[in-house]
């Protein structure tokens, strides 16, 4: 578990890196993230020797979500100033994902439903 664990920040420290390389358009722990996909993918890592450092870290992942909430309760002046935009973006965007996903959904229903010789819904 403990080559897990050092893969896993191993990957997240090259993630900061790349990051820092391209002016932080891209947070550097998706950076990681990827890279350690790619690794996987490429079979230069084994999903066996990440495993069970990467099951401990999702089954204690409310941990992770403390420092977060305490920063926002640390900004609570600055949401409330700006709650109508908060609100705005939240709605707006979650009305987008929902219209995404069920485009998505039904694209890829009818393409499994041609594949199938079937008729769409």
């Amino acid at each position: 578990m403990i080559k897990g664990f050092c893969y896993i920040m191993l990957f997240y420290v090259l993630g900061e890196m790349v990051s820092l390389l391209i002016g932080r358009l891209i947070p550097g722990s998706v950076c990681g993230m990827i890279l350690l996909f790619l690794a996987l993918t490429l079979k230069w890592v084994r999903p066996r020797d990440v495993d069970k450092a990467a099951s401990t870290l999702t089954r204690n992942m409310a941990l992770f979500f403390v420092p977060a909430s305490i920063g926002l309760m640390h900004e609570y002046k600055i949401l409330m100033s700006n709650w109508v935009v908060l609100l705005t973006v939240s709605v707006v965007t979650t009305l987008l994902v929902i219209v995404v996903v069920g485009l998505t959904e039904e694209h890829l229903d009818r393409k499994l439903s041609r594949k199938k010789g079937g008729v769409g819904q």
